[in-house]
């Protein structure tokens, strides 16, 4: 086998991990007159737009020096830090090791400058650094640094942080890498053993499914291989379980492979062969086949497959560590449906523009979110996508295609049917205009769903506050399969880049609601005994609640929060990653809610746990406890986020710092 296999588990179990570590705390901006500010948001979205086109090969690079270049000469120290946070992460990825060297001293010795030494910031910055480092094979270096940051991140963090579980799967990489077996397995053990404790559902967690495979690598490089074979499979059964609830992850590619290397030491070549041909799939869609990771599984596919044949082996489909493959998820019926039947057809039917039409599906549907199920099938449920045309070309043949693609719709769904795909009544809400897949022109599509062609240019905040976040989710979700031309990606992309200023006057907004409803008028309306009105004060404060920790995270980087049917799941899964900020808002709120009826109608708890805690300490106090904690957490977060200077917990209070940093003076971004 390839050396490497475990590059490809060690890069997907990270992956979500490093593209998030940077650092993106600012100070505010210097004001002199005579040097430009550094806008460090505009400058991590442009970023973003960079790597959203696929065109980091030959732009990132002078984008980020650049940067650096602006954010010297404007004399900011902390926007200087992010821009080095990145481009470390950049040239890790680009294999530019000796550049990066340089780029960690720099990045060590600003941080000391700055005075961050035992801060969040500082663990940040030595995790990118470690990371750098490592990939660089300087060892001996990551080594340090790694423990710098563990022992910088356990003071800092809470114990049950998922970022100190990543620092310790951090360092059991580095350890399997220098052939350090028993300290990869310890480092991997206490990574598990944190996730496990923080987890709210390990049955689903990925990160904890990532851990899985890792520590599967780490017991096969000891010849361990039945303990080996038990985690790869536990990390099989956690994403079986998590994609029948609609979590799609790419941590997915990772534990097949992991599985596969596991089988192939055991020697069953025809099962590995399977795996590797799944992964390899998966690999394929996700980043292509020009990168290593795919060569690498591509090369160990072959070596099973000559393997299996050489021992006389069938190539048995996976069983994925649970009994029965679980239901596809829409999106997943979507892309095969477009891969057997859409794309043959354009290519035969329409050669001179199957390069030229998106493909994808987008919009409304439980599926285009992720979060659709067996009970999602019983009406406007079926295998679709959408195809997206200029309108030069929707003028030349949209009508053709739309009558092709329901011809092919209607004969792959009847070949397909099964107890999966049972029949599924389309309500009016999903025809007509409001229809749900076929042929579009690219304007039409995102007017239906927003009302505009395009995205509000980033001057016109009163047009981007007359949008819905849950419109915003509608228009910026699902996944698109193919986009030659690029319009469609980049007029879908406009609407993730929300102004900066819009954002932050959407937080203001949000505090003072989460201070009106959950600290002022839920205490005034429990003592008043109208039942109603207090319930009504715990619905605003949680989505009001939910909406700021989408806005805190950034939509650019997690995107919007969706329609309130979807808000807890969407919470629920944006809770789960790792570096995300104010993770436990979502088991806080869901405890409120548990607590709700008893503290306004004096119904007994919904649970034996709560029935049990509302003897010691009444549900209206416990809410308002549990509220002033998250209160208490948003403005700890504003401080790491330089929004606020102010220690007050009243949330209303905060609403002048935050719009301190709003820069334009259009009076609809401001609080009266």
């Amino acid at each position: 086998m390839v050396d490497e296999e475990a590059l490809l588990a060690q890069f997907t179990a990270q992956f979500d991990q490093q593209t998030d570590d940077s650092d993106t705390t600012q100070t505010d901006s210097n004001d002199s007159d005579n040097i430009p500010a550094f806008d460090a948001d505009r400058f991590l979205q442009g970023l973003d737009a960079i790597f959203a086109r696929h065109a980091a090969a030959s732009e990132a690079a002078p984008y980020l020096e650049q940067a650096m270049s602006d954010a010297e000469n404007a004399e900011d120290d902390a926007g200087l830090l992010t821009v080095l946070n990145e481009t470390m992460g950049f040239y890790r990825s680009q294999g530019w090791h000796d550049k990066n060297q340089w780029i960690v001293q720099r990045t060590i010795e600003l941080a000391l400058r700055m005075g961050l030494e035992g801060s969040e910031t500082w663990a940040t910055t030595l995790i990118n650094c470690a990371t750098a480092m490592r990939a660089a094979k300087q060892y001996d270096q990551a080594e340090d640094l790694y423990t710098q940051a563990l022992h910088c991140a356990e003071n800092v963090y809470p114990p049950k942080d998922r970022r100190i579980a990543a620092l310790h799967n951090n360092l059991s990489m580095l350890y399997q890498e220098t052939g350090k077996g028993e300290a990869s397995e310890h480092e991997l053990r206490e990574a598990m053993r944190i996730l496990r404790e923080a987890s709210d559902n390990p049955s689903t967690d990925i990160d904890l499914a990532s851990s899985c495979t890792n520590l599967a690598l780490t017991l096969l490089d000891e010849g361990k291989t039945d303990d080996a074979h038990a985690y790869a499979d536990e990390a099989l059964a956690i994403h079986a379980t998590a994609r029948a609830q609609g979590v799609d992850s790419a941590h997915y590619a990772a534990a097949l492979a992991g599985a596969a290397q596991v089988r192939f030491a055991q020697q069953k070549y025809g099962e590995a062969a399977a795996y590797y041909r799944e992964a390899l799939n998966l690999i394929e869609d996700r980043y292509g086949r020009d990168t290593d990771y795919w060569r690498i599984t591509e090369e160990n596919l072959s070596k099973a497959l000559d393997a299996a044949k050489a021992a006389g082996q069938s190539i048995d489909e996976p069983a994925h560590g649970v009994a029965a493959e679980p239901m596809p998820s829409g999106m997943e019926l979507a892309r095969r449906f477009w891969e057997q039947a859409g794309k043959p057809m354009l290519q035969s039917r329409y050669p001179d523009y199957a390069e030229r039409i998106a493909v994808g599906l987008v919009g409304y549907g439980s599926e285009c979110f992720g979060f659709d199920d067996a009970l999602s099938r019983d009406h406007d449920f079926a295998p679709r996508f959408c195809l997206w045309l200029t309108d030069e070309d929707y003028a030349a043949i949209g009508t053709a295609l739309q009558e092709d693609y329901e011809r092919i719709a209607h004969a792959w769904r009847s070949e397909h049917s099964s107890a999966d795909l049972p029949d599924s009544p389309t309500t009016p809400r999903a025809q007509g205009t409001m229809r749900r897949d076929g042929v579009f022109r690219i304007g039409d599509f995102f007017e239906t769903l927003t009302g505009y062609r395009e995205a509000p240019p980033q001057d016109a905040p009163h047009e981007w506050l007359a949008l819905d976040e849950s419109t915003l989710a509608t228009a910026t979700n699902g996944r698109i399969f193919a986009d030659a031309l690029g319009i469609f990606s980049k007029t879908r992309q406009g609407f993730t880049f929300m102004p900066e200023d819009v954002r932050l006057s959407l937080i203001s907004r949000r505090l003072g609601m989460l201070s009106q409803a959950g600290q002022y008028n839920l205490p005034r309306m429990l003592q008043r005994g109208d039942g109603a009105a207090a319930m009504t004060s715990i619905h605003e404060f949680a989505q009001a609640a939910i909406s700021l920790v989408f806005l805190v995270n950034n939509p650019v980087s997690v995107g919007y929060a969706p329609y309130y049917k979807w808000r807890f799941a969407a919470l629920r899964r944006l809770s789960r990653r790792m570096a995300t900020r104010l993770p436990g808002v979502c088991a806080q709120l869901e405890e409120i809610l548990h607590l709700a009826s008893a503290a306004c109608f004096g119904v007994p708890g919904t649970t034996a746990e709560h029935k049990a805690s509302t003897t010691a300490t009444p549900p209206a106090d416990r809410i308002n406890a549990i509220i002033e904690r998250i209160c208490a957490d948003i403005v700890g977060e504003l401080q790491r986020e330089g929004l606020t200077r102010s220690q007050e917990t009243f949330l209303e209070w905060q609403r002048p710092y935050v719009e301190e940093h709003i820069v334009s003076d259009a009076p609809c971004l401001h609080s009266l």
